[in-house]
C-alpha cells in the first residue's frame, strides 16, 4: 500500500517557488567502512594509532577510563556522546546512507544538501601528522565513492586538514582534481604548542598551547592556500569544534562544552582573517564561517567598526601618552588634585605614560595595517560581500542578519541556511524545512528572507568561486534562472 502521509516540510516546500537548498548537512560515517579505507591509505600500523590518536588539547579516549577525581585534576574534557539519532531508526540510517538520504530529501522539504563529514571536524585536530593526513585522504576517498550516483541532491563536502599550507594544498589539490569535489572544509584553527613552555618542561607544555587562525600572527604564511582556492574555484569554509580549549574543557558536562562553540570557533578564524588581511589580498573569494549562527557576526562587525571609529591610525592618537601637555597637566593636577597629589604630579604623570607604553612598538603601532583596511566602507563591503554564515533553520536569531537597526551602513548579513542533518540538533529529520519555515510564522523573518537565507545567499555564495557548482543537479535550472535574472538587473 502507498502511503499518503504528507509531511510538514514537504507541504511547505511544495508552497514555495524557490528551491531550498541546505548548505550544511551531515553524514554520520560509519566506523568499520572508514576502517577499510584508513587501513588502504596508509596501512595497518597507522589506523591501528587512530583510535587512540591524541588531539590538539586534549585526549577523547581517555576520558572514560578515568575516575571522577582523575578526570578533574587532568581537566580532561568530556567528549561528545549520544549525538545522532538512535530511537528513529530510520533517521539514524538516513545519517549513514546516501542513498536513503537521497531517497528522503522531498520528505524532509529540502531540494539540494551540501554535506558535511562528521568524522572530518576530530579528523583536523589530530596532532599526529601522519594520521591526520591520512585520515582526511581516507575520508575524502570514501566520500567520492560513497555519493556517486546521488550528487544531483546531495554534495559531498571534502575534509581540509590546515596544520600547514602544504599538506592543505596537496589535499585540495587531491580532493578537487583527482576526485571532483565542489566543496571544501577547512580547520577553523590549529592548536599549537607555545615553543617557549616546551623549552622549559615538555611534559608541561602538553597542558599550553595557542590557536593559529591562518591570518594574524599565524606560524605560516597561507597566502598559497587562498591562491589555490582561487585557482581551483573552491570557497574556503570553516567548520571546526570550539570545545575542549578555553573555558568549554568541563570534564562533567558536555553541555557547558557545546554551548556557543561553533560561534566561538568562527569568531576566532573570521577575526584572524579579517585583521591579517585575508579578504583584502584575495576580494575575489568568499569565506563561510558554519552552523555559528550570525549572533556573533553581527557582533563582530559592529564590534570592528567601533574600534575602528576609536583606534583607527589618526583617531588612536588621542590616547598617545606622549601628546601630554606637561604644564597643563601639572597645573590642573594643583588645582584639582588636592592635597593626596600635592608635589606627586610629575610622579603621576611619569607613572601614567610608563603604564601606557608597556605595549608600545613603533613596528606595530598602526595595529590596523596587516587588515589592509583604509576606510569603515571596506568593513561593511568584505563582510556583506565575501563573509556568509551559517545558521541552523530553527535559530531566531537568524533574524538578526536581516535587522539592520543600529547597524553601521544599515548592513545586511548573508546567512546559509544549515540543516546540521544527522546531529542531535534535528529530533526529527522530516521536521527539516518545516523547522526553518517556523521563523517565518512566528513573524522573525518575512517571505523574502526566508528566500535568501534558504536560495539566494547559497546560490550566490557557492558560485562565487564557481560558476558551474550546481551543474547537473536537481535545482540547476531555478539557479541559472536566478543568476540571469540577476545580470539583467
Amino acid at each position: 500500500m502507498t502511503s499518503t502521509h504528507v509531511s510538514k516540510s514537504a507541504a511547505i516546500r511544495a508552497q514555495l517557488n524557490h528551491p531550498i537548498i541546505d548548505s550544511d548537512g551531515h553524514q554520520v560515517e560509519m566506523g568499520p567502512i572508514f576502517f577499510d579505507y584508513l587501513r588502504a591509505a596508509a596501512g595497518p600500523k597507522v589506523a591501528e594509532r587512530f583510535p587512540g590518536t591524541t588531539f590538539d588539547g586534549y585526549t577523547d579516549s581517555s576520558w572514560s577510563t578515568l575516575s571522577p577525581q582523575e578526570r578533574h585534576e587532568r581537566r580532561s574534557m568530556r567528549p561528545t556522546w549520544w549525538a545522532v539519532p538512535a530511537r528513529n531508526t530510520r533517521d539514524l540510517a538516513t545519517a549513514l546512507y546516501p542513498q536513503l538520504f537521497h531517497e528522503r530529501m522531498d520528505e524532509m522539504g529540502l531540494d539540494l544538501s551540501v554535506v558535511y563529514p562528521t568524522l572530518g571536524l576530530v579528523a583536523v585536530q589530530i596532532a599526529d601528522e601522519e594520521v591526520r593526513r591520512a585520515a582526511a585522504r581516507a575520508l575524502n576517498k570514501m566520500k567520492a565513492e560513497m555519493f556517486a550516483g546521488y550528487t544531483d541532491r546531495l554534495l559531498p563536502v571534502a575534509t581540509i586538514p590546515m596544520h600547514t599550507p602544504r599538506e592543505a594544498i596537496e589535499e585540495l589539490d587531491y580532493a578537487v582534481h583527482q576526485l571532483g569535489f565542489r566543496a571544501i572544509m577547512m580547520a577553523s584553527y590549529v592548536r599549537r604548542p607555545i615553543k617557549a613552555a616546551v623549552r622549559i618542561s615538555p611534559e608541561a607544555a602538553r597542558y599550553t598551547s595557542w590557536l593559529d587562525t591562518f591570518g594574524l600572527d599565524s606560524e605560516y604564511d597561507y597566502d598559497s592556500v587562498w591562491a589555490k582556492c582561487v585557482e581551483l574555484n573552491v570557497s574556503p569554509t570553516f567548520h571546526s569544534v570550539g570545545y575542549g580549549w578555553g573555558s568549554r574543557a568541563a570534564p562533567t558536562s558536555y553541555l557547558h562544552n557545546h554551548l556557543g562553540n561553533f560561534a566561538s570557533s568562527a569568531d576566532a578564524v573570521c577575526r584572524g582573517l579579517f585583521l591579517g588581511g585575508v579578504p583584502k589580498r584575495f576580494p575575489g573569494l568568499t569565506f563561510a564561517f558554519m552552523e555559528g549562527g550570525v549572533a556573533w557576526a553581527r557582533n563582530l562587525y559592529c564590534d570592528l567598526l567601533s574600534h575602528w571609529d576609536k583606534r583607527n591610525w589618526a583617531a588612536v592618537q588621542n590616547y598617545n601618552p606622549a601628546t601630554t601637555d606637561h604644564d597643563a597637566f601639572i597645573s590642573l593636577s594643583q588645582r584639582y588634585g588636592g592635597k593626596l597629589v600635592d608635589g606627586r604630579a610629575e610622579e603621576i604623570l611619569r607613572g601614567y605614560q610608563l603604564f601606557m607604553t608597556r605595549g608600545e612598538d613603533p613596528a606595530l603601532l598602526d595595529e590596523w595595517a596587516p587588515s589592509g583596511i583604509k576606510s569603515p566602507q571596506e568593513i561593511c563591503n568584505i563582510f556583506t560581500q565575501q563573509f556568509y554564515f551559517g545558521c541552523e533553520g530553527d535559530d531566531p536569531l537568524n533574524t538578526l542578519a536581516f535587522d539592520t537597526k543600529g547597524s553601521p551602513f544599515d548592513a545586511r548579513l548573508s546567512t546559509l541556511y544549515g540543516s546540521d542533518l544527522g546531529h542531535w540538533d534535528v529530533p526529527d529529520m522530516e521536521d527539516a524545512a518545516h523547522e526553518a519555515y517556523e521563523l517565518v510564522e512566528h513573524g522573525l523573518l518575512s517571505e523574502t528572507d526566508f528566500r535568501d537565507m534558504v536560495f539566494t545567499n547559497a546560490v550566490k555564495f557557492w558560485t562565487s568561486t564557481n560558476p558551474h557548482f550546481f551543474k547537473g543537479t536537481i535545482v540547476e535550472g531555478a539557479v541559472n534562472q536566478m543568476l540571469t535574472q540577476a545580470s539583467a538587473a
